[in-house]
């Protein structure tokens, strides 16, 4: 059986130029989230912060996409994390575990250089309910 892939973006500027990806792409019942960072839709740019103001502003970015396509944080079953510092893990991890009520979806966290001087991003795995 073949999937048409579907372009998923919650509301952004219309402006808003993406680069070579999307925000997310749902192909049959999965839907791939792409590295999310703290960034104001509205505008498009990066706010910077602390790592618990960067986690919930990304975490919320990565909210507004799986809810567009009809799911809720609870159906993320996979995140790769990036932290600029591996030192913040606490004090990210104490927000990011504020998200999840349900079982935990799986992770990998590690330290990368992280473009902008932004402190984390994170890309999600979905499974869209039936």
């Amino acid at each position: 059986m073949t999937h048409k892939k579907k372009i998923v973006h919650p509301l952004r500027d219309p402006n808003f130029v993406t680069g070579a990806y999307s925000d997310g792409v749902l192909v049959g019942d999965l839907l791939f989230v792409s590295g999310q960072a703290a960034v104001d839709f509205a505008s498009s740019k990066f706010v910077l912060g602390t790592i618990e103001e960067e986690t919930l502003l990304t975490l919320d970015n990565i909210k507004a996409i799986v809810e567009a396509a009809g799911a809720t944080m609870n159906d993320i079953v996979k995140c790769t994390v990036h932290l600029s510092d591996i030192n913040d893990f606490d004090r990210y991890n104490a927000i990011y575990a504020s998200y999840f009520t349900d079982i935990k979806p799986a992770r990998t966290t590690v330290q990368s250089v992280l473009a902008e001087n932004i402190k984390v991003e994170i890309d999600a795995i979905v499974k869209i309910p039936a």
